[in-house]
C-alpha cells in the first residue's frame, strides 16, 4: 500500500532543496528513538534543521524567511511526521510564530530574524503582569506548553498591559527561566517546557500590540495564526497516522501470532487495513481540499473567504480525530507486542492520541461548523 506525500519542492534559497529536506527527514527519522529519550529534538539535529532554514518558512521574504507555499509547507509538515511527530509538531508550532514576523514592526522583525537560527517559541499565559516604564515595559509571568523551546532562540511572551491590550513581548532565552512540566507520554520529543519571567525589562522595539492587520501583502499572511496551527498539527496527525499504516502492513507481513494463521493470511487483517487505508486517504484528501480552496482564493483575489475558513477549520479538526482513529487500528493489528514501550506502534498511538487532546483537536469545532452551515454566529473564534 503507498500512502504517500506529494512532492515537495521549496520555493526559494531561504528553504532548503528537495534532496537536502528528504535527507534531513531521514536523519530525523533516524533521530526518533533519541528524540523520545532526550525529550528534544538533539541540539545538532535542530542545528541542521535551522541551518536549512526550516524554522523559517513561514517568515516573510522580505526580513529573509522562506514565505513558502502553503501546500508545500503542508506537505513537509506531514513528511517530518512520518519521520517522528515530536520533530514535527515542534516544527508547525515554531514555524506558525514565525508567521507574526508579518504583523510586528518590520525593525523588530529584521532584530529576530537576523540571525539565520533565530527560532521562537511562546506558551500560552497562566499569569502576567506587564507595567509601563520609561523606554518600554517590566514584565512578570508565567507561560506553559512551550513546544520546541529546548531549541529555540527567542521567547515571545503574551500578556496585556495597562490598558488591557494584548501585547506580545520578545525576550532573549537567556533571560528566561525554564521549568520541566513536561513529564509525558506523548509528543515527548517537543520539550514543552513551562517558563516564567521575573521583572523583566522589555524595551519598545522588543514589543508591539498584537494586530489581525499584516504588514505584508503575501497570501500566507492573511489566514488567521489559529488555521496555520490547526492544518499543520492536523498534517502532524496525519503523517503519524500513515506511518504507523506502514508499521501495521510490516509486522502483518511478519508477524505470526501463537496458535493463529500469518497475520497477512488473516481476513480481518486485510480488512482492518483496508478500513484504515480508506479512513486515512478520505481524512487526508478533505484536509487537501479545504487547504487547496482557501489557498486558491488567497493567492488569486487578495481574500480568505468565511465558508472557506470554516472548512479548513472542520478538514483540520477531523484530521486530528481520523488519525488517531488510525492509529488505534494499526496498534490493533500489530497485536500484544504493541503494549511495549520499545515498539515503535506504542509511540505512534501515544504521539496520535497527545494530538488530539491539544485545542486544535478539540470536538467543538464540530460545532463552529455546524453552527456556520446553520446561519448561526459560530461560538468560536478559532478559524
Amino acid at each position: 500500500m503507498a500512502i504517500n506525500n506529494p512532492p515537495v519542492t521549496p520555493p526559494n534559497n531561504s528553504a532548503p532543496t528537495d534532496d537536502d529536506f528528504h535527507a534531513i527527514v531521514s536523519r530525523i527519522a533516524a533521530s526518533s528513538p533519541d528524540i523520545n529519550d532526550e525529550r528534544q529534538i538533539p541540539p545538532a539535529l535542530a542545528n541542521a534543521m535551522a541551518d536549512q532554514g526550516l524554522f523559517r518558512l513561514l517568515v516573510p521574504a522580505s526580513v529573509g524567511g522562506g514565505e513558502i507555499d502553503f501546500l508545500k509547507y503542508l506537505a513537509m509538515t506531514q513528511a517530518i511526521a512520518a519521520a517522528d511527530g515530536s520533530a514535527a509538531w515542534s516544527f508547525n508550532q515554531n514555524n506558525v510564530l514565525g508567521s507574526i514576523a508579518a504583523f510586528m514592526p518590520e525593525s523588530l522583525a529584521k532584530a529576530i530574524w537576523s540571525a539565520p537560527n533565530a527560532v521562537v517559541c511562546n506558551g500560552p499565559p497562566q499569569h502576567t503582569t506587564v507595567t509601563s516604564v520609561d523606554g518600554g515595559h517590566t514584565l512578570t509571568g508565567r507561560w506553559n506548553f512551550s513546544s520546541g523551546s529546548r531549541h529555540a532562540t527567542w521567547v515571545m511572551c503574551a500578556g496585556r498591559d495597562e490598558n488591557e491590550q494584548p501585547r506580545l513581548m520578545f525576550v532573549p532565552k537567556s533571560e528566561v527561566e525554564f521549568f520541566d512540566t513536561w513529564q509525558v507520554s506523548g509528543l515527548r520529543g517537543t520539550g514543552s517546557f513551562s517558563f516564567e519571567v521575573k521583572d523583566a525589562f522589555v524595551p519598545s522595539s522588543r514589543s508591539f500590540i498584537e494586530t489581525q492587520t499584516p504588514r505584508e501583502n503575501g497570501p500566507l499572511y492573511l489566514m488567521a495564526r489559529s488555521l496555520l496551527f490547526a492544518s499543520g498539527f492536523a498534517s502532524v496527525g496525519l503523517g503519524v497516522a500513515r506511518a504507523a499504516l506502514h508499521l501495521a502492513i510490516d509486522t502483518a507481513m511478519k508477524k505470526i501470532p501463537q496458535e493463529q494463521s500469518a497475520l497477512r493470511e488473516q481476513v480481518q487483517t486485510h480488512r482492518e487495513l483496508g478500513q484504515a487505508a480508506a479512513i486515512w486517504g478520505a481524512a487526508d484528501a478533505f484536509l487537501t481540499q479545504a487547504a487547496s480552496t482557501l489557498w486558491t482564493r488567497a493567492t488569486t483575489t487578495g481574500e480568505v473567504a468565511m465558508d472557506d475558513r470554516i472548512q479548513l477549520r472542520l478538514a483540520s479538526t477531523h484530521a486530528i480525530r481520523q488519525a488517531a482513529d488510525v492509529v488505534d487500528i494499526a496498534y490493533a493489528i500489530c497485536g500484544a507486542t504493541s503494549v511495549f514501550e520499545a515498539s515503535p506502534i506504542q509511540r505512534k498511538f501515544q504521539d496520535a492520541h497527545a494530538i488530539t487532546q491539544q485545542i486544535q483537536g478539540r470536538l467543538e469545532h464540530y460545532e463552529t461548523a455546524g453552527q456556520h452551515y446553520l446561519g448561526l454566529e459560530p461560538q468560536s473564534r478559532m478559524f
